[in-house]
């Protein structure tokens, strides 16, 4: 699970991005994610392992 008191870092951002999954979805929820993290004014969305968390 994620860290709400840890900083974001620049390699998992890119880690998660690896993940294998169609290119369609990945950008999906890379921008999903990151609106949760923004609304929220938290570090983390609360789907670790997902693109943009």
């Amino acid at each position: 699970m994620c860290n709400q008191h840890q900083k974001p870092d620049i390699k998992d951002f890119l880690t998660n991005l690896k993940t294998p999954m169609p290119l369609g979805r990945k950008l999906s929820l890379l921008l999903r994610n990151n609106a949760v993290k923004i609304i929220k004014r938290q570090n983390c969305c609360g789907h670790p392992d997902e693109p943009g968390c």
